[in-house]
């Protein structure tokens, strides 16, 4: 796999556990008793939802703001060519991370969470010096 590839499968990967993340969030709220009324109120339903559902919620909207580091980040590598094997590493360990975490997140595990967030964010700030570095050193 080419270092273009890993990059471009990384910002598809990734797009793809924000998808993912509405599986976990989805059953919280059918546990909720979700009825039509609540599309109204999407969020007054919170409340009545089971501790693990509350925090796929918070999981889920962790997963967007996940991505909008990380996205950019792969764009970055893909316009500036960066060609690092550390870079290509980390980019696809990130989405990988990011299910760990979500995982983690409504399973209750703090510190596999922790670890998951820390790392996901380290590979994503990766990202971006390898991008920096290809623009500014020739």
């Amino acid at each position: 796999m080419t270092s273009q590839a890993a990059f471009a499968a990384s910002l598809l990967l990734s797009a793809l556990v924000v998808v993912l993340s509405v599986v976990p969030l989805g059953a919280a709220r059918s546990k909720s008793e979700f009825t039509m009324a609540d599309l109204a109120a999407p969020r007054a339903m919170f409340e009545r939802m089971p501790a693990w559902g509350k925090r796929a919620s918070w999981a889920h909207q962790n997963s967007f703001e996940a991505f909008t580091l990380h996205g950019p980040a792969c764009l970055l590598c893909l316009i500036a060519a960066v060609n690092s094997p550390i870079a290509m590493a980390v980019a696809l360990a990130h989405p990988l991370l990011r299910l760990v975490y979500i995982v983690a997140y409504v399973g209750n595990v703090p510190p596999l969470r922790g670890l998951c967030w820390a790392t996901g964010l380290t590979c994503s700030g990766i990202l971006y010096l390898e991008g920096m570095k290809a623009i500014l050193i020739p």
